[in-house]
C-alpha cells in the first residue's frame, strides 16, 4: 500500500502543530501500536524534544498577538517538519520516493500553515482570549485525532485532511479583510511603543 495518504495527512496536521505530529508519530511507533513509524521519530530525544515544544505551543497558541508572532516564527519550521516526516514515512514504506514524499509533506504543511496563521490574524482583528483558546483547542484535538485515525485508515484520514484544507483556504479568503485589520492594528501598537520610548527619553 502506498505511503502517499500517510505523507499528505501528515502534512497537514506539521502545517497545524508540526511537534504534535511528531510526538504522536512516535508515541505509535514506540509502543508497538504502528510498524510505520520510523526510528528516528521514535527515538527518546526526539520525544522529549517534541514533548517540550509541544507543551510551548500549547501556551503560545492560546494568547492573542503571541499565536501569530508563534506562527510567523513557524513559517520555516512547519513546512520543513512536513517535509522531513513525509521523506522518512517514504523511507520506511519503500512505496514513495523519498524526495517526492517531501515535496508533498512540505507543500502541504506549508498550505495548512498559511490557513492557520491567516486565521489567527483574523481572531486576532478582535483580541480577546475565549476565541484564541478555542480554535487552539480545537486544532490540537483536530490534529490529535486525524494523525491517530489516519495510522489505521490512512486513506479516509488523507481525503478529510484535504476537505479541511479546502475548506480553510475558502474561509481565509473571506477573512483577508480581518487579516489586514489584524496588520493595522499591530501596525499601529508597534508605532505607539516606539512614539512612547521617545517621550521617555531624556532631552539632550
Amino acid at each position: 500500500m502506498s505511503v502517499l495518504p500517510l505523507v499528505f495527512t501528515s502534512g497537514w496536521a506539521s502545517g497545524v502543530n508540526a511537534y504534535a505530529v511528531v510526538l504522536l508519530l512516535g508515541v505509535f511507533g514506540a509502543t508497538g501500536l504502528s510498524d510505520d513509524v520510523p526510528e528516528t521519530l521514535q527515538r527518546p530525544e526526539v520525544l522529549v524534544v517534541a514533548g517540550v515544544l509541544f507543551l510551548c505551543e500549547a501556551v503560545a497558541d492560546k494568547i492573542p498577538y503571541v499565536d501569530s508572532a508563534w506562527d510567523s516564527v513557524h513559517t520555516v519550521v512547519r513546512p520543513v517538519a512536513g517535509a522531513w516526516v513525509g521523506a522518512l514515512l517514504a523511507g520506511q514504506s519503500g512505496s514513495l520516493n523519498d524526495v517526492v514524499a517531501g515535496l508533498v509533506g512540505g507543500s502541504t504543511a506549508l498550505a495548512s500553515h498559511t490557513v492557520k496563521a491567516g486565521t489567527r490574524m483574523a481572531v486576532n482583528a478582535s483580541p480577546e482570549p475565549l476565541s484564541n483558546i478555542a480554535l487552539s483547542l480545537a486544532e490540537d484535538l483536530g490534529v490529535g485525532g486525524i494523525v491517530a485515525f489516519a495510522m489505521f485508515h490512512p486513506e479516509a484520514a488523507a481525503i478529510i485532511a484535504g476537505l479541511l484544507l479546502t475548506a480553510g483556504l475558502v474561509v481565509l479568503f473571506f477573512l483577508i479583510s480581518r487579516i489586514r485589520r489584524f496588520r493595522r492594528r499591530r501596525a499601529q501598537r508597534r508605532e505607539e511603543k516606539q512614539l512612547a520610548a521617545r517621550m521617555e527619553r531624556p532631552p539632550g
